[in-house]
């Protein structure tokens, strides 16, 4: 790699482009010391992606991802769900404070959590690493709620309303899918065990 960025493509900051993937950084930055993903240095010493580049590792991900795995077929019900939920709950006070700027960061932050969520149940080696992530991304979302005035019963109300849809996809998916009980129980049980590090990490996050 070098430090010349070529003008005839799109290039992004480490953040933007982790966003984009809807992983964390350090996941990415793994990635692209592993040689699994381009990158390009500036003269000051930072990571830059070309847009093309993540759009193709993202499709081959993609690709590669088991489209009838329990857990992608949990992952693309869960997300239907959670949307339904945000929607009619528009006019929640957790919601409704918060400006478009806001929001926006908080969209973030739940893109995050559910590819978090999504890599956790499918990867029960790396289960250090991911609680870490989960850990970092409810800091986060506890000092966010916690600059706007939200009390923390409301932060977590809108975690708990999460958790609630996770759960419950997982719950139903025995109905709409042939899947073994235990296998469904296992899932459950991952998704409760990130979810209580991201739980514990807002209420810390408003702690004096």
């Amino acid at each position: 790699m070098n430090h010349f960025l070529p003008e005839t493509e799109q290039w992004v900051s480490l953040a933007k482009a982790s966003d984009f993937l809807g992983v964390h950084s350090t996941t990415l930055r793994r990635w692209a010391d592993d040689g699994q993903i381009p990158f390009m240095l500036t003269p000051g010493g930072h990571r830059r992606f070309a847009l093309s580049d993540l759009q193709r590792f993202a499709a081959n991900r993609r690709q590669t991802q088991l489209p009838n795995s329990l857990e992608q077929m949990w992952a693309e019900q869960a997300l239907t769900h959670t949307r339904q939920a945000i929607t009619a709950h528009k006019s929640e006070a957790w919601l409704a404070k918060y400006d478009e700027a806001e929001r926006e960061q908080h969209r973030l932050l739940g893109r995050r959590l559910m590819g978090l969520t999504l890599q956790y149940i499918s990867d029960p080696e790396s289960n250090g690493t991911l609680l870490k992530q989960a850990e970092e991304i409810g800091n986060q979302y506890g000092r966010l709620c916690r600059e706007t005035n939200l009390p923390l019963t409301q932060a977590l109300q809108a975690t708990l309303l999460f958790r609630d849809m996770l759960v419950d996809t997982a719950f139903q998916l025995p109905s709409t899918v042939a899947i073994r009980p235990e296998a469904n129980l296992r899932l459950m049980r991952r998704i409760n065990e990130l979810l209580n590090v991201v739980h514990l990490a807002i209420a810390h996050a408003y702690e004096p």
